[in-house]
């Protein structure tokens, strides 16, 4: 039995990716079908679909009637969670929860942590103040985007691949700009630089309010990420930089910097005219 838990704050989206999820496993099949007239008592079915079951926090909160959001309800919730989670006879189980502490995460012993990223807060201030961002997990989701990240986890899952770690000492890319806003332009570059080495670094330039660059740094992030996940997670880092106008090297540095042509359409798109667009 593999246990996944689906994580985040309220309003993250946790029920409809779980949900998605659960429809997603559901429909694996392994191996090949065998009609039952075909079937003898030496033969057997060639082919297995998986059984699935979900259970959502507040589903199970309502069955013991404990609605206790202080720091010892949440933990009881999250042994509960694991109680039924272990009890389940399916070959894959789904719990969405809230799991704000590391601690809750631990008493559930996931084989997999889906961690919804999708709000800088939530509407209850006592949730946000307790939550702690994971430092492991196997997905980190930015995007309401369910049905492609449910397709995508479960084939992750199903096959038991596991998401790509980013490598600060392997060979990377670097990538540097402002991104006012990312567009196709960029992943056409991201493209040709992950393809060298198989991890690229992007830099954002700080530079919010400076000429005419409207956005803060956590919107161009969301932006990236909408773009490049779930295709290249854990396969790129976003990092800010100050408005680095310049880049001065010495003799003999250990890198190249290389500029990558293109078609005349993918080089004449503007960020300028899609702020424009945007009606900034």
């Amino acid at each position: 039995m593999v246990k996944i838990l689906v994580m985040g704050l309220p309003g993250s989206g946790k029920t409809f990716l779980a949900g998605a999820l659960k429809q997603s496993l559901e429909l694996v099949r392994r191996g090949k079908e065998v009609p039952l007239s075909k079937i003898n008592t030496d033969s057997f079915i060639a082919y297995w679909k998986p059984k699935v079951e979900w259970f959502n926090a507040d589903e199970v909160r309502k069955k013991f009637n404990d609605w206790d959001f202080s720091r010892e309800g949440r933990i009881r919730q999250s042994l509960r969670m694991f109680q039924f989670a272990a009890a389940s006879t399916a070959d894959f189980v789904i719990c969405d929860f809230i799991a704000p502490l590391p601690e809750m995460r631990e008493n559930f012993k996931p084989d997999w942590i889906i961690w919804l990223d999708t709000l800088d807060e939530s509407e209850y201030e006592d949730t946000n103040k307790m939550f702690v961002p994971p430092d492991r997990y196997d997905f980190r989701i930015t995007t309401k985007d369910c049905k492609k990240w449910a397709e995508i986890i479960s084939n992750s899952i199903i096959n038991n691949i596991r998401r790509p770690v980013f490598d600060w000492k392997q060979p990377t890319v670097q990538m540097l700009g402002r991104w006012q806003p990312w567009h196709a332009g960029h992943r056409a570059v991201f493209e040709r630089a992950i393809a060298k080495t198989g991890q690229v670094c992007i830099m954002i330039r700080d530079c919010q309010g400076v000429g005419d660059n409207p956005f803060n740094v956590e919107k161009v992030k969301n932006f990236i990420r909408k773009d490049l996940d779930p295709d290249y997670q854990g396969k790129y880092e976003i990092i800010v930089v100050p408005n680095i106008v310049n880049i001065t090297y010495g003799r003999d540095v250990g890198y190249k910097i290389e500029q990558e042509v293109f078609d005349d359409e993918t080089h004449a798109i503007s960020a300028t005219n899609i702020r424009r667009m945007m009606g900034l």
